[in-house]
């Protein structure tokens, strides 16, 4: 060895904060690997990189704002790998600083893994986000995301564009639990409404008719609850919000309206929101009863909220070479 790479050598050795790959592992166990998904992270170096994670659950709240970050889960399923933590408005004090995962970092990526938010399990029912994501470009692929009331947020700050695509995840809660103001596409994934007086799938928040923001679901199949109080497409947390359901099998009794105002007999938010459905099937599919404001579309209509369209012919950064369409 030259006297150049031994001094290298020793040098990396006597820096422990030194990373010398761009590929970490999280274990338990595995002699080698770091203990905790924070640590690895933390460990990563300033432009990201991919951190590969061993099945167990990792109760650790995570706030990532390293830009390419990539998560992956490498047991069988992503039940296998946990991440969990259990905070809620009541204890942090506001919404915002609930998740148990938050993405801040541009070019996130999580593949096969749970990502959970369990304070109902032992408190009363509050504000409890499971991931929040306000960083451009966010992948999520086979990701389970579990909580009770708004467990995904989706933020979209402020002169800045947030888009995030899931593919085949599965989201569970009941009150507004997909929420926020963000440019999201969900493709075959599963939204599961948990057991409660209401259901309200989302909660969209677009401030202004001229902004480039809304939820769409393509090929996504609804389950949960039949709750006696209703269960609803979603209602608008703000005046412009815009959600869009694409080829949706809807295997839950939605009422026959669809959606709902944010205050019964109080707002007046279905004037100016845009809700929309386009060849819903299953037994909460009721095309001819929906709101008289929301919009059943053509098939000419849908097809301007395909993948393609939706992100404006930019979807290079989603990495999958087939990612659906509204066809």
């Amino acid at each position: 060895m030259s006297v150049a790479r031994l001094l290298a050598a020793i040098l990396v050795a006597l820096l422990p904060g030194v990373v010398t790959a761009k590929v970490l592992r999280v274990s338990p166990t595995a002699p080698h690997a770091y203990r905790t998904v924070r640590a690895a992270i933390d460990a990563l170096p300033s432009f990201g990189g991919e951190v590969r994670i061993a099945p167990g659950t990792y109760r650790e709240k995570l706030w990532i704002t390293k830009p390419n970050v990539h998560l992956i889960g490498t047991g069988k399923r992503a039940e296998d790998v946990v991440l969990v933590y259990g905070d809620s408005s009541v204890n942090v004090g506001n919404t915002y600083n609930t998740p148990s995962v938050y993405v801040a970092g541009d070019g996130f990526r999580a593949d096969n893994l749970t990502i959970v938010n369990d304070w109902d399990k032992t408190h009363a029912n509050a504000q409890a986000v499971a991931l929040a994501v306000s960083g451009d470009r966010a992948v999520f692929s086979h990701v389970r995301i579990l909580g009770n009331q708004d467990t995904l947020y989706l933020v979209h700050p402020q002169n800045e564009r947030s888009r995030q695509y899931f593919s085949d995840c599965y989201v569970e809660g009941h009150v507004d639990f997909v929420f926020g103001n963000a440019n999201a596409y969900f493709h075959h994934c599963e939204l599961h409404g948990l057991k409660r007086a209401n259901i309200f799938f989302t909660a969209q928040s677009r401030d202004s008719p001229t902004e480039d923001s809304a939820f769409v679901f393509d090929h996504c199949r609804l389950t949960g609850y039949a709750a006696p109080g209703g269960v609803f497409l979603g209602r608008a947390w703000r005046l412009y919000a815009r959600v869009i359901w694409l080829d949706t099998q809807i295997d839950i009794p939605v009422d026959p309206r669809g959606w709902r105002e944010w205050y019964p007999n109080r707002s007046t938010t279905l004037l100016t929101a845009y809700y929309a459905e386009y060849r819903s099937a299953g037994i909460g599919a009721s095309p001819t009863t929906r709101e008289p404001h929301a919009h059943i579309l053509t098939e000419a209509e849908a097809a301007q909220w395909s993948l393609d369209n939706f992100f404006h012919g930019d979807t290079s950064w989603i990495g999958l070479s087939s990612p659906g369409s509204a066809n």
